[in-house]
C-alpha cells in the first residue's frame, strides 16, 4: 500500500469568517478528528488519490463516529485546518447574512515528513483502523 503524505492542491484548509457567525448563522460544520479517517480511506489509491465524489460515496460513514463542532466567531476569524477534515454546510436559521471564504493554501512544493499536515497523515495511518 503506498503511503501518502500530501493534499494535492491544498496545504491546509482554510475558512476566514468575514461576518460574526453564530450557531444560528449556518456555521461551518466539522467533524473533528476525521482527517484521519480521510488519510486512512486514501492510502489504498495511493499517488492517484480519490476524487471528491468517491470520497462522499457513502456520506463520509468512516468518520460519522467524530464528534461535529461549528465554526462560529466573530468577523475577523481564521480557522486552519488539516486538509483532509470531512466539513459541511448546514441551514442559516439566523437574521442576517453571513460572509466566509475557503480560499485554498497551495503548497509551495512537496510536504515532506517534516510538515505538521503530513505528520499528522502519518499517524493516522500508522494507527490503522483505530478510531484515535
Amino acid at each position: 500500500m503506498a503511503r501518502q503524505h500530501r493534499s494535492r492542491g491544498r496545504a491546509l484548509l482554510m475558512l476566514f469568517l468575514f461576518s460574526d457567525v453564530g450557531e444560528d448563522d449556518a456555521p461551518t460544520r466539522i467533524r473533528a478528528g476525521s482527517h484521519r479517517d480521510i488519510a486512512r480511506q486514501l492510502a489504498p489509491a495511493g499517488e492517484a488519490g480519490l476524487t471528491l465524489g468517491e470520497l462522499a460515496a457513502d456520506g463520509f460513514r468512516t468518520s460519522a463516529h467524530r464528534p461535529e463542532v461549528a465554526a462560529t466567531g466573530p468577523a475577523g476569524t481564521v480557522y486552519l485546518y488539516h486538509p483532509f477534515l470531512v466539513h459541511a454546510a448546514q441551514p442559516h436559521r439566523g437574521t442576517l447574512p453571513r460572509f466566509l471564504a475557503q480560499p485554498p493554501l497551495e503548497p509551495e512544493g512537496p510536504l515532506d515528513s517534516t510538515y505538521p499536515v503530513a505528520r499528522a497523515i502519518a499517524a493516522a495511518l500508522a494507527a490503522g483502523s483505530s478510531p484515535a
